[in-house]
């Protein structure tokens, strides 16, 4: 798509304190949802134990080459599970190996044999350790005593150089276990980085340059600085985004079924509109925000079906052939999808009028917990609030989390939202 055929945002009535003001709510949500410190640091442990664990296993040693982290965690997307869904505290390990090991795995049973040949070292460490471990079609899971989770997915290379990001391109055990799919998951990592790089173009503010990484590569690959990748524009939206797909579809009772739109879906959904909208000029990253939420659906390719309804597909780009909305090819999916996502925009929209009008805390309050949860209304009352913090050189105020963590951002005027 070219720069010249995009359609500009239209231009909002929100004044820039207002913005101000929602980035602000924006960056208390994502801290309030993020590990802990604690967390965070057994999550890595764990991470670089199994790891080294597996690169020194009889069964994988010799085909072995890296393994490496993927998902929300290497993006700086992750979030803290809550009491509506059990989802976000874990880190997603891959285990990657030569393209040799095709010749041992590819014949029938290969793909099956790889996931045991994985599960039984990994067997051995969760007994050592007293750990919880399921195998599943594609991956192993080991579950710690404080519900912490570590998947890993075996993948065999099969660099494609005609690909961006092809080099780390991969095949993947099937869910049936008869064959390998494409994959990339360290080139969805990559893609993702770079689009958090894309120069964003304001027309009334300057924008800071986007963090620059550098990762040093080792056998077993360490997983990157967490507030580097968390404090990006795109990684802050995307939480947000997913934490407001929590709270819209709560943990299924019974037989009812999740229609939830998977993580990896809406990441990459919001990062596909995020490339192509934010070199389009925006008044602030306030506009940016709501331009790539209100866009996010037109990025979907959507064919209608002989009998009815539509076929969706949101393409890999570094895995030709895998569709990232093949979860979503049901109709009752996709209604889901197309509810929640009006509702997410009804819900930013009435939260910035309710900033810009000054309609109070006794408003604006509701309106919160209803998109984003209780403990993000909490945190906001207490931005309304701020504390001297003694010894401080400037007043700061604490935005305390579900478990007694803490996130230091600048004091607030007492009085902005409006009456209390």
């Amino acid at each position: 798509m070219h720069r010249e055929s995009l359609s500009l945002p239209t231009r909002r009535r929100y004044s820039n304190q207002a913005g101000s003001k929602f980035r602000e709510i924006v960056e208390a949500i994502a801290r309030l949802h993020e590990p802990t410190p604690t967390q965070l640091e057994n999550l890595e442990r764990s991470y670089g134990s199994t790891g080294q664990h597996l690169m020194e296993c009889p069964e994988l040693r010799d085909h072995i080459v890296l393994v490496h982290g993927q998902g929300s965690r290497m993006i700086g997307t992750l979030i803290r599970p809550s009491r509506l869904r059990a989802e976000g505290y874990d880190v997603d390990g891959v285990v990657r190996l030569r393209a040799e090991a095709f010749a041992v795995y590819s014949g029938i049973g290969g793909p099956g044999q790889l996931i045991d040949d994985v599960f039984r070292p990994l067997e051995r460490y969760a007994l050592r350790h007293s750990l919880d471990i399921f195998r599943w079609d594609r991956c192993v899971t080991l579950t710690y005593a404080d519900g912490m989770k570590v998947d890993i997915t075996p993948v065999i290379a099969d660099p494609l150089s005609s690909l961006p990001f092809g080099e780390t391109h991969a095949r993947v055990p099937d869910r049936d276990l008869r064959r390998f799919s494409v994959t990339n998951p360290m080139g969805l990592v990559n893609s993702f980085n770079e689009t958090a790089k894309v120069h964003a173009v304001f027309t009334d503010q300057i924008v800071l340059d986007s963090i620059q990484e550098a990762r040093a590569k080792a056998e077993v690959e360490q997983l990157p600085n967490a507030a580097d990748v968390q404090n990006r524009l795109l990684s802050q939206l995307v939480q947000l985004v997913k934490v407001h797909r929590n709270v819209s579809f709560p943990v299924p009772e019974g037989d009812e079924k999740n229609f939830a739109p998977k993580s990896v879906f809406i990441t990459a959904l919001v990062s596909t509109a995020y490339a192509v909208r934010a070199p389009v000029p925006h008044a602030s990253q306030l506009d940016l925000m709501l331009d790539v939420v209100q866009h996010m659906p037109t990025y979907l390719r959507r064919e209608p079906l002989p009998g009815g309804g539509e076929y969706w597909t949101l393409a890999n780009p570094t895995a030709p052939g895998n569709n990232l909305a093949g979860d979503m090819n049901t109709p009752a999916h996709q209604s889901a999808f197309l509810q929640w996502h009006a509702r997410l925009v009804s819900h930013l929209e009435q939260i910035l009028d309710c900033i810009e009008d000054r309609q109070g805390l006794d408003k604006l309050l509701p309106l919160l917990e209803d998109a984003f949860g209780s403990s993000a209304a909490t945190a906001v009352r207490e931005l309304e609030q701020p504390r001297s913090i003694p010894g401080a050189a400037a007043r700061t105020i604490l935005v305390g989390t579900a478990i007694a963590s803490t996130v230091s951002l600048p004091a607030r005027a007492h009085n902005f939202y409006g009456k209390k």
